[in-house]
Parts: C-alpha cells; structure tokens; sequence
C-alpha cells in the first residue's frame, strides 16, 4: 500500500500529473471520474501567490469531490516558497508538491524548475524551508537531472528524503532532454530498489497503456505511476490500466456516445468554472485528443474550436455522436507517436504540459 503521510493511496496508485493549462478544475474532474487515484493543480508560481496574482490564487481552487489533492508550487527562492507553501495550506490540499522538474527556459533562467538541478545543496535547502513552512506532507517531483553528465537523481533522492519529503515523482528524463525521445526508468528502478529510501517513489514518463505500466511496475518497482500526456483527451487511462492490473484483460474502448458523453461533462465544468466565454475558449485545447481515431472529423473539429455559444457547441457534439455512432475504435489507449513528445511551440510558453 502507497501511503503520503496519512493519506492512503491503495496498492499502485494512479497519478494524474500537474500539467499547466491542463490539469484545472474541469479536466480534474472527469479524470476523477475515470480512476485517477491523486491528482495535483496545475504549477503556481510562489512568487505569483506572494502578488496576490490573480491567476496564481484561482489556481488554489480544490474541491471536496477531487480528493485526495496536491497543490504544487514552483520558485527558486527559499523564503517565498515557504510563504507560498502556507497560503496553499491555508486553502486545505491534502498535501503541497514541489516543481523541481519543468524545463522551460523562462522558469529555469530564474533558478526554478528543473533549473535547481544544477545547484543541489540550494535544491535541500528550499526543500527544507518548504517542509517546515507547513505540516502537511511535503512531495517532490523532478527529473534524472540536468544533463546526461549529471543524472543524480539517486543522490537527490536521499537528500531530499533525509530534509522531510514525503514521497518523489521523478520523470524519465533530463531537462537538457525537454520532452524528447524516451523516457529513462532505469534510475527510477535504481531509487525504488535503493535500501535507504523508504519514501513512495511514483514513476512518470510514456505511460500512455495498460502494459507499460504493468511493465513499469514489475520491472522497476515503482509504488504507482504519474499520467500526464495520455490522459489529454483520454480520461479513461486510469481505469483501464486498474482493470487490466486487476484482471489482466482490457476494457473495451470509450464509444463515441461516451466520449461525446464525457467531453460534455468536461465542457460544462469549464464553463461553470471560468464563465462562459473563457471556458468555452480553454475548451478548445481539448477537442482534438477528444476525437482522435475518428475518420473525416476535420470539419467537426474546426467547428469545435470556432463557434462560440454553449447551444452551438451542444450541435456540433450531438451532431458527431449521431454521424459516427457505429464507429468502431480498435485500440483501448491513446496511441502516442515520438510527434507528441514535442510540445508546440505555444505549449513551449508554459510548463510540464506532457507531464
């Protein structure tokens, strides 16, 4: 059983990875739905928390329904990561997580993110400040480290385990490999099996089915594993991969009655959240990975990310269930090709958006 503190997660948990412009409210909500074990807010900048930001604070928002739930926050500075730590106990998450991982260059160029990797001792301090800012359970997700010349990792397990550190996510890769080819599990097998851990160390990186994270589990150990990319658009990855560790078979595919289904539900939470005409436009982001697999969906879709009232965008949705009813989808986890590693370049503005 995976335990944070006194937060039980179960056998294997299922993580949903804190993706920026991703992982709200909305999209939090239908992958609870679909089996996600723990899931995290999108990153908040301390700094940002600090201003009084007003997209840093909406960000705070949790709900009861998403539990158990991590608040992660980002900085380079110890004293407002510890002030940013207490405003986001102050809001009751069940637990505050770390940045130590995202690779853009506007978050490392100010010592945040995966940009601490290249200053250890300063990375166990401000993890210390952290731990002691608050009395919930502190975690930490980061990569391998900064480059192929310095995948320390192991070391930085350690530390950060001796400094207070509840539980690790690493992801497979290091920051000078952004998003780029595959990721690497051989050091997070190395920091499971390591005799002086004794904190849950969560696996991450092109976990997209069933079997790879079977293989993740039995080959490396790892206490459960954090989905980020597969999950766009593919709510239903959690309970896939539990039913297959359960049984050992797949479930079968979502129909498009239940994507449409679904993406609906997803909709209207973004609308309640943000108000219409700002949930309708975040929306967009998501159609694509919504529909992927139907043929001819093009026009759809263009519809989708164009038209701009509720009772348009219900049409359009009613409209694709009804055409495509019959649509038969062969594979039962969204297939991701070395293309999906590459962020856009839109994307590139934000952080950890595959997770």
């Amino acid at each position: 059983m995976a335990k944070i503190g006194n937060i039980d997660l179960g056998e294997f948990p299922l993580l949903l990875a804190p993706m920026e412009d991703v992982s709200d409210p909305p999209f939090r909500a239908v992958c609870k739905e679909n089996g996600a074990d723990l899931m995290y807010t999108e990153f908040i900048s301390s700094e940002g928390l600090i201003r009084d930001a007003i997209k840093s604070r909406q960000k705070l928002d949790i709900f009861d329904y998403e539990r158990p739930i991590g608040i992660q926050i980002f900085g380079g500075d110890e004293e407002p990561m510890a002030m940013a730590a207490q405003i986001a106990a102050a809001t009751n998450p069940d637990l505050v997580d770390i940045n130590f991982g995202c690779p853009v260059k506007k978050v490392v160029s100010k010592g945040a993110g995966a940009g601490i990797l290249k200053d250890v001792p300063k990375m166990i301090k401000l993890t210390a400040a952290v731990v002691k800012a608050t009395s919930l359970p502190v975690t930490v997700k980061t990569r391998l480290g900064w480059d192929d010349d310095s995948r320390n990792i192991e070391e930085v397990a350690e530390r950060l385990q001796d400094v207070g550190i509840q539980a690790l996510t690493i992801h497979g890769r290091t920051r000078t490999q952004m998003y780029k080819g595959n990721a690497d599990w051989t050091l997070i097998g190395k920091v499971k099996n390591n005799p002086r851990i004794h904190i849950p160390i969560f696996g991450n990186g092109d976990i997209s089915t069933p079997e790879q994270a079977v293989s993740a589990r039995e080959k490396y150990g790892v206490d459960g594993i954090m989905i980020g990319r597969a999950a766009i658009g593919y709510p239903w990855i959690f309970n896939e991969i539990r039913h297959f560790i359960q049984t050992g078979e797949h479930l079968p595919p979502p129909t498009v009655l239940e994507r449409v289904r679904v993406c609906k539900k997803h909709l209207y939470h973004s609308i309640a959240w943000k108000g219409e005409i700002v949930g309708i436009l975040e929306m967009r982001r998501h159609y694509t990975n919504y529909l992927k697999g139907l043929p001819h969906i093009k026009d759809f879709r263009q519809q989708l990310v164009t038209y701009k009232t509720l009772a348009e965008l219900e049409e359009v949705l009613d409209a694709i269930a009804t055409q495509y009813k019959d649509h038969i989808f062969e594979r039962t986890a969204p297939q991701i090709t070395e293309d999906d590693d590459l962020p856009t370049d839109n994307e590139m503005e934000h952080c950890n958006v595959y997770g």
